[in-house]
């Protein structure tokens, strides 16, 4: 079986240095860096009170590790703007209970830039934001803002279909 039903003649796996990142119906601009989507389910163990040694492993309770998304500082605010709903230095009334969670998109893009396979992230909310980097005035890295995204599971968007490759 090809692991491109679509494109027979492709052997080789999609590549991770084309993407976006989707919220509020808006790409978020000049997203450069997204962690691994990971989710981990706890072992629990347990046996039998008739069995003298033997133990069963079931699985427990599902957690979805954090995302952290990266990119260069610009004036565009969308980081800071929605860490900013969990957080303000007006206090704790300036929290905007019913916005401050959002659906992500995260998309995974072929060489010409069309979309491959698409994960739905659900009701995040910035845990984490870091609007500057440790500056260095000897250094010549750019400068990234980061946030970190608690959420509540992720899925892979099914209605995503391989495209054809010309």
């Amino acid at each position: 079986m090809s692991m491109f039903p679509v494109n027979t003649h492709r052997f080789d796996p999609y590549q991770g240095f084309k993407f976006r990142v989707k919220w509020d119906n808006n790409v978020v601009a000049a997203v450069s860096g997204v962690s691994a989507l990971t989710r981990m389910t706890e072992p629990v163990v347990h046996r039998d009170g008739s069995s003298a040694s033997n133990f069963r492993i079931s699985p427990g309770s599902t957690t979805f590790m954090p995302i952290v998304l990266e990119r260069g500082v610009t004036h565009d605010t969308a980081f800071e703007d929605w860490a900013n709903l969990t957080f303000s230095m007006k206090g704790d009334a300036a929290m905007s209970l019913k916005n401050y969670r959002k659906d992500i998109i995260i998309e995974l893009l072929n060489h010409q830039g069309v979309v491959v396979m698409a994960y739905k992230v659900y009701r995040c909310w910035v845990s984490e934001y870091q609007a500057l980097p440790e500056l260095d005035a000897n250094g010549t890295g750019v400068a990234i803002e980061k946030i970190v995204l608690q959420h509540e599971g992720w899925e892979r968007d099914t209605s995503v279909q391989e495209p054809v490759e010309t």
